[in-house]
């Protein structure tokens, strides 16, 4: 079985806040994260996919098909936007590390055909979450 792995990344604000938690409790929670004007990132995104090289190509995935649509799936409708408010599939979804994972998942897994392996998104130089899906 051959990991590929493509990187790639985005800018954008959030701000982390929950509405089952007083107004105390987030600032304890999320400390400067829960400024109301949102804070941004420079993310970097790996979304790794799996399989056995086809025969003809000596590839799992063409790098420029997987670029396509990691591009027009996530990173379109993310890069420099406020994930609260300007991301339509993001509305409702507090947006860390470990829920935006996720939700790139959903929106990548039908693409990658059973071959989407792992996402990986770096919110800092230090933070990271990663996101093998439910079978994992």
């Amino acid at each position: 079985m051959v990991y590929l792995t493509r990187r790639v990344t985005f800018s954008a604000a959030h701000r982390l806040w929950s509405e089952y938690l007083s107004e105390d409790e987030n600032y304890n929670v999320y400390d400067k994260c829960a400024n109301p004007h949102g804070h941004g990132h420079n993310y970097i995104l790996e979304v790794t996919v799996r399989g056995e090289p086809e025969p003809t190509t000596g590839m799992v995935l063409n790098l420029t098909d997987m670029k396509r649509i990691i591009n027009e799936l996530v990173v379109d409708g993310v890069d420099h936007k406020h994930l609260n408010y300007d991301v339509a599939w993001l509305e409702g979804v507090i947006p860390t590390a470990e829920m935006l994972v996720i939700k790139f998942w959903e929106r990548l897994a039908p693409a990658f055909e059973g071959r989407l392996y792992e996402i990986t998104l770096h919110e800092t130089e230090n933070n990271y979450a990663s996101y093998r899906g439910l079978e994992a």
